[in-house]
């Protein structure tokens, strides 16, 4: 078997995917990578040159997308349910906590805990060490992705079928990629455009746990799902209008979240 992780962390892998089978996406090219990039352009100089010497010379926005281009190969196919973290309609915080206290399903959640627990093992192999850093920060940007921690019921919007300007779409891809392609930039123009924290949000955010993060991507979701609601299934302008504030400020939240991480464990 020609692949870059071992055989028993490969059987691991593929024995902890097994589990509730939902579809989902990610963010796009460029949502991946605007994370990335805002992440990289936060990082601390310890934890970039640790960085690097698990990546070499791909950038931690060109790395981005990597757990997204292995679906294609049939040895990583039960690996989507780490993308996302599906809850059902109507929870409180308190409510979605407690699940997560006893969360053992196979998820983002559980998959982010694991990756920065064996990335800060200095044990590992450079391979595991590239594939774990990898899906780490492909999972953190999904996260912010307000439909990946969606409802069960409509698997995070990809059964809420509408109409994007006029072409055929779903809620999910709305906000995978249709919000965000509409804008015309460029992964590097975008992380620029939007890579501004203000104090308060940098101190904010910074005290954010990863039960938050989800907390926070939930609510956010539940706003989009009743606003998407009263437009009876026709998005555009007004939509764009409405949500392109909320839809950087994810991008640079998921980009300030994930240095602080990466910087935790390399920094």
């Amino acid at each position: 078997m020609k692949h870059t992780i071992s055989l028993v962390v490969f059987f691991f892998l593929i024995i902890s995917g097994l589990l509730a089978p939902l579809p989902s996406g990610a963010w796009g090219l460029n949502g991946h990578r605007i994370v990335g990039e805002i992440a990289e352009r936060h990082l601390t100089k310890k934890a970039k040159r640790a960085i690097k010497a698990i990546l070499g010379n791909e950038s931690v926005a060109m790395s981005s997308n990597w757990p997204d281009f292995i679906k294609s190969d049939p040895a990583y196919k039960n690996f989507y349910n780490w993308h996302f973290i599906n809850l059902e309609a109507g929870l409180s915080r308190d409510s979605i906590n407690n699940y997560l206290d006893s969360d053992t399903a196979v998820d983002a959640y559980t998959k982010i805990n694991f990756l920065v627990d064996q990335l800060k093992h200095q044990d590992l192999s450079d391979s595991v060490k590239k594939v774990y850093l990898k899906f780490l920060i492909h999972i953190v940007g999904d996260l912010h992705q307000p439909l990946h921690v969606g409802h069960f019921s409509d698997l995070g919007g990809n059964k809420i079928k509408l109409k994007w300007f006029h072409d055929s779409s779903n809620l999910h891809q709305v906000w995978d990629e249709r919000l965000l392609d509409f804008q015309q930039l460029s992964y590097t123009e975008y992380a620029t455009a939007v890579n501004y924290p203000s104090t308060e949000q940098i101190n904010r955010w910074g005290g954010m746990s990863l039960k938050d993060w989800i907390c926070d991507s939930y609510f956010i979701a539940q706003d989009i799902y009743n606003y998407t609601e009263t437009q009876h299934g026709k998005l555009g302008y007004a939509y764009n209008y409405k949500y392109l504030s909320v839809l950087n400020e994810q991008l640079l939240k998921g980009g300030i979240h994930l240095a602080e991480l990466l910087n935790d464990i390399f920094g």
